[in-house]
């Protein structure tokens, strides 16, 4: 029996010693790290884990009071298990060369400074609190810069839906929407743009009928994409498709194909300023048909498309506003412009209340009776649904 027992317990120790062998093995001495310790100026003392930090402001959470945000002149002291990633105000990484000179460890946070610890034993001089802009977790940091997301994550954007119903002598219903939705590479606002994909979409029809008469019908749409790629901080290259139907301006279709560069002019956390500037090739195909002349209804086209589009996220509502002059260098009179402004207020979640304008201008309609107006001006009202994904 005692010779029994000895060997189950030989077995039993050397199943143990196999698994710690083993990767990914659950063991004891595998254990997570202990939970950061956060010290508030004021002697509160917080254990949970630190989320991250961006331009001085502190995210640490606990299971007793969720997400804690806490200023940099708030934080007595501040200890972690796990690692992280301290980025100075004065430095952006470019790339994965330059991302390997982040210093990356556990942290101490004492006397307005903050010290790394790096895996090699390697202790830099302690960066002050006031330089530290971001502070990051180090899977964040591999996934931002080493990771290529997947075409089918990272898109953020919103989308708009309204209607009007009229039942009376006359009959009238009016549906108008909007998607649009941006990927940008990396997704965060501590390192440099790569690259940049955008898609949008905005329409409304409508119909008014009325007993003995002919129905009256509205169909605007837009729909466009863009591609850019950053060869610096601020300029970078783009590649960009659209087209535009105006039922109100007999246009059936007019499809832009072009590229060119653009300029961050403007970029903070909550303005940004984007100007550009392409050649094209366009085409405008109308609903009426005409003679050859001047106001041909049919044209292909040459041209630029010169558009500024601005950006303003505030607390309380949110601003995107886009104007585009596009002359055609083959036919001078040709030229047209659009102008879109979005108003946005949250209401819900993820849910706000939206107002927007679309102004258009065609300098070159067809002829047709009764005469078609160059200008067409839309006003819309809807909710607005943000739609918010990672990678």
């Amino acid at each position: 029996m005692h010779t029994t027992a000895l060997v189950f317990h030989w077995r039993v120790w050397g199943l143990a010693a196999l698994m710690a062998l083993v990767p990914g093995a659950p063991l004891a001495a595998q254990a997570s790290p202990s939970p950061d310790v956060l010290v508030l100026s004021n002697g509160d003392t917080l254990h949970g884990k630190l989320v991250n930090e961006i331009n001085g402001a502190v995210t640490f959470h606990t299971d007793a009071l969720g997400d804690v945000k806490v200023k940099w002149s708030d934080v007595k002291e501040l200890h972690t298990g796990q690692k992280f990633a301290v980025l100075n105000k004065s430095f952006k990484p470019q790339g994965r060369k330059t991302a390997a000179q982040i210093p990356v460890g556990t942290l101490d946070v004492a006397g307005k400074a903050v010290t790394v610890h790096e895996q090699n034993g390697v202790t830099p001089p302690p960066i002050p609190t006031a330089d530290a802009a971001y502070v990051v977790d180090q899977s964040t940091l591999d996934q931002q810069v080493y990771h290529r997301p997947s075409i089918f994550t990272g898109w953020n954007g919103a989308a708009t839906a309204g209607a009007t119903i009229v039942e009376a002598t006359q009959n009238q219903y009016t549906v108008s929407g909007s998607v649009g939705l941006v990927r940008t590479v990396p997704g965060v606002s501590w390192l440099d743009t790569r690259n940049r994909t955008s898609a949008d979409f905005s329409g409304s029809f409508g119909k008014i009928t009325e007993p003995g008469t002919a129905a009256v019908k509205t169909a605007i749409f837009q729909a466009g994409a863009e591609r850019d790629e950053y060869f610096s901080t601020r300029f970078f290259g783009l590649a960009q498709v659209g087209f535009d139907h105006n039922f109100g301006q007999l246009l059936a279709l007019q499809s832009v194909y072009g590229g060119g560069i653009g300029f961050t002019a403007l970029k903070t956390p909550k303005h940004q300023l984007d100007v550009k500037a392409t050649i094209q090739y366009e085409s405008q195909q109308f609903m009426v048909p005409a003679p050859p002349s001047p106001a041909s209804p049919n044209q292909n086209l040459i041209g630029s498309t010169f558009s500024i589009s601005y950006l303003l996220k505030l607390k309380l509502f949110s601003l995107t506003q886009e104007a585009a002059f596009i002359p055609a260098y083959d036919t001078p009179h040709d030229y047209s412009a659009n102008e879109t402004d979005t108003l946005s207020f949250p209401a819900y979640k993820n849910f706000s209340f939206s107002v927007g304008t679309l102004d258009s201008y065609l300098n070159d309609p067809p002829l047709s009776t009764p005469p078609t107006k160059p200008n067409s001006f839309q006003f819309t009202m809807g909710l607005t649904y943000a739609i918010k994904s990672k990678y």
